[in-house]
């Protein structure tokens, strides 16, 4: 860790010019009315980012409004976010505004420690305590004078939580780096507050419809197993064992066909059942799900995957798995085939239509050879054959677009036939940058 510091007068001018400090003959009054102008200014700041948090739709819009009023706070132009995934509790890069070109490769933002985050894991990271700090993540390029630092040697970290809670850190640069006053701190302090509830308040929220469609699940697996197959097990017996008596060879013929359809709607009642105890989405909501799977991917590449679920669509929970399934493969090609730095994943309706999109902006592919559903080895077939196969099982039509150097698009489009549309609450799911 190095240490730089501008001499007073120098930092004295910066905040000058950034408006942070007023100047006067130093007369008493002068002070006051200085000191005025700050503490009005501080709380219009408060109440913007306030206002910008309370209208956000998402964790992710919230993120990027926060961090794009930082930086108009500090004159700065740089920023990024760090978050703790909640189940895994690995970090991953949540959202970034004009970050320098050496920074933009996603394997330099994967969330593997810096000192920042091992100062944060330490409980050592506060606002009170921050310097200059040369950023690890920049030292390679930095040491041998690559120009795709754009200047960038230092910056000042942020620490975000809630109560004892850990949740992430905001980190803020400029190339002309100038130590950050005590005012400006506990600004940043205050607005960490302010944002950590935001993210809180939307965990909550996702645990809470979690919570009440594992409940659901759970009670419609124990209706489904105290009635119908137990009531399906009580006719087969009735009916064996009426085949057991004399009868004619008519009525036994009946009793068989009988007990075929019983037999078979009691696999089928067994096979619901697992499936609302097995569900690969773990009583989550579609949403909820992908943004689990995008931070993961977030946490293992820093590539920053948006999960952005638009109309509450209430979907069969077999529909569901496998349009699930389908975005885990899409993102899986994209970790493996893409060097993409982002990807976009929409869940919305059109018209009566349900619909999922991943979209990428990797180095893309020409479909003509890609698309084909052909038998044979990865990566020839990017698993498209298989992602359509299940599109096809819930009915649904899926399309691939791409070419070389202008990224991919996946879609799959679920007809109204195969959608339940009808209204449930809606639930806060924050997008996966994920930013999530």
């Amino acid at each position: 860790m190095s240490v730089r510091t501008a001499a007073p007068g120098a930092r004295s001018a910066q905040r000058q010019k950034a408006g942070l400090v007023t100047t006067g003959s130093g007369a008493g009054s002068g002070a006051a009315r200085g000191g005025a102008r700050e503490s009005t200014r501080d709380l219009r700041i408060l109440k913007e980012i306030a206002e910008a948090l309370n209208g956000a739709a998402n964790v992710d819009q919230a993120l990027r409004d926060v961090l794009a009023h930082i930086a108009d706070l500090l004159g700065l132009r740089t920023g990024w976010i760090w978050l703790i995934d909640p189940r895994t509790g690995r970090f991953y890069s949540a959202t970034a505004q004009a970050l320098p070109p050496f920074l933009r490769d996603p394997v330099r933002m994967t969330g593997h420690p810096c000192w920042c985050i091992e100062a944060f894991r330490w409980g050592k990271l506060t606002a009170g305590n921050i310097e200059l700090i040369e950023c690890s993540r920049l030292r390679t390029a930095v040491t041998a004078n690559q120009p795709g630092t754009r200047g960038f040697r230092y910056h000042a970290s942020i620490p975000l939580h809630f109560g004892d809670r850990p949740l992430g850190i905001i980190n803020v640069a400029t190339p002309r780096w100038r130590r950050l006053t005590r005012r400006e701190l506990d600004l940043l302090s205050t607005i960490a507050s302010q944002l950590s509830m935001a993210i809180e308040r939307a965990r909550l929220a996702e645990e809470s419809v979690r919570l009440a469609r594992l409940e659901e699940r759970t009670r419609l697996a124990r209706d489904l197993h105290d009635t119908l197959t137990q009531g399906l097990t009580a006719i087969g017996l009735h009916i064996d064992a009426a085949m057991g008596a004399a009868a004619p060879r008519e009525v036994r013929a009946q009793l068989e066909r009988a007990l075929t359809v019983t037999r078979s709607s009691l696999d089928e009642a067994r096979r619901s059942l697992r499936e609302l105890r097995g569900s690969p989405l773990n009583a989550r909501p579609l949403g909820e799900a992908l943004m689990a799977l995008g931070r993961e991917m977030a946490s293992d590449t820093g590539v920053r995957v948006h999960v952005e679920s638009r109309d509450n669509l209430s979907l069969p929970s077999h529909i569901e798995e496998e349009l699930y399934r389908i975005a885990a493969e899409a993102l899986t090609n994209v970790r493996r085939h893409a060097a993409a730095k982002e990807v976009q994943v929409t869940l919305t309706r059109t018209g009566r239509h349900a619909r999922l999109t991943i979209a990428d902006d990797g180095r893309g592919f020409e479909t003509r050879l890609r698309v084909r559903a052909q038998p044979g080895p990865e990566p020839t077939g990017f698993g498209l054959a298989g992602m359509r196969e299940r599109a096809a099982l819930i009915g649904g039509r899926f399309s691939v677009r791409s070419r070389p150097g202008h990224g991919t698009q996946i879609s799959v489009t679920v007809p109204p036939d195969r959608v339940d549309l009808a209204d449930r609450p809606a639930s806060a799911v924050p997008p996966a940058s994920a930013s999530s």
